[in-house]
């Protein structure tokens, strides 16, 4: 376990992102299949046996949707309020900051039994800025309705607003959720990893496999490519990005032949300790063998001279 931020709240290096649990209910929500409660049930399951002990879910997954299945399989695996901890976010497009004091009552009542430990501010784009949204915010842990705040996609220059904001109140920003992965290292170059290291913040590393792309699957089985959703739009899954890729999936694909794990668990163990404490990862999960996958990421330990190996193999996305 380690401490999120400069809070009390320790987390396993690996968390669960939920945002699969959407139920395909809203624009977001159909990134994903339908899956179906009792597949829920089994990752969750699977999860808190395998030592996670936290849950990064959001209102924008499905409306709500996501948070109310990640709810009810928590229950239907045996545990109770406070035995594990959930993280979920604040939708601000459109809207002002006074939203988020609005629909906190929605947000507890989705997730009910289980507190809010982390709220987030999930995207730096709203009608008011980061200091109305943190005050909203800090008002909110005032009134015990949450314990902690995060934000997510925000700037070097906005996470030390909210930084400041929140500090002001007496409270610490715990966390930045950014996109991080072997194949996307620009918080390294934009000032994002610097600043959290300066201030103490943690970076939750969201889609840390590249959505797939660094474990290899695609390169090798280049069928795949037919079915990938909205993933058709990205760049690196075009043939540019994949040549582009190639000579890092195949370092990746030669340490796990080294240390007898898959592809996804080496980059997994890179992303959590390559930065020491700084960085915590939330792998989704589909598959009860994709949650096996990221129990086993912490298992192990990359030699100092593989993570330096993976280090300038992957230095051109910085």
């Amino acid at each position: 376990m380690r401490p999120l931020g400069r809070t009390e709240m320790y987390v396993s290096p690996i968390g669960l992102g939920c945002w699969q649990f959407s139920k395909q209910k809203n624009l977001a929500g159909k990134f994903w299949p339908t899956l179906e409660n009792d597949l829920i049930d089994r990752i969750v399951a699977l999860s808190v046996d395998g030592g996670i002990n936290w849950f990064d879910t959001a209102e924008m997954y499905g409306n709500g949707a996501s948070e109310k299945a990640l709810s009810s399989s928590l229950g239907n695996a045996g545990k109770k309020p406070g035995e594990v901890l959930i993280a979920t976010k604040w939708w601000p497009v459109f809207r002002f900051a006074s939203n988020i004091l609005k629909t906190i009552d929605e947000r507890i009542s989705a997730l009910s039994p289980y507190p809010i430990d982390l709220y987030q501010v999930h995207q730096p784009w709203s009608f008011s800025g980061e200091k109305s949204e943190m005050n909203a915010m800090a008002e909110l842990v005032e009134r015990k309705q949450i314990k902690y705040v995060g934000v997510s996609n925000f700037s070097a220059q906005k996470m030390r607003s909210a930084w400041e904001t929140l500090g002001k109140n007496g409270i610490p920003l715990a966390s930045n959720q950014v996109q991080y992965s072997l194949l996307n290292r620009k918080i390294e170059s934009n000032g994002i990893m610097e600043t959290a290291r300066e201030l103490g913040i943690s970076i939750i590393a969201y889609s840390p496999l590249a959505q797939g792309l660094v474990t290899a699957k695609f390169h090798d089985n280049p069928e795949l490519l037919k079915n990938i959703g909205f993933r058709k739009y990205n760049p690196m899954f075009k043939r540019e990005g994949l040549e582009k890729s190639l000579p890092l999936v195949k370092l990746v694909k030669e340490l796990a032949v080294k240390y007898n794990v898959t592809p996804s668990q080496i980059a997994l163990n890179w992303i959590i300790y390559f930065h020491g404490e700084t960085v915590v990862a939330i792998p989704g999960a589909t598959k009860e063998v994709h949650v096996k996958e990221n129990i086993g990421a912490i298992s192990f330990r990359l030699s100092d001279e593989d993570m330096d190996r993976l280090d300038k193999a992957s230095a051109i996305f910085k």
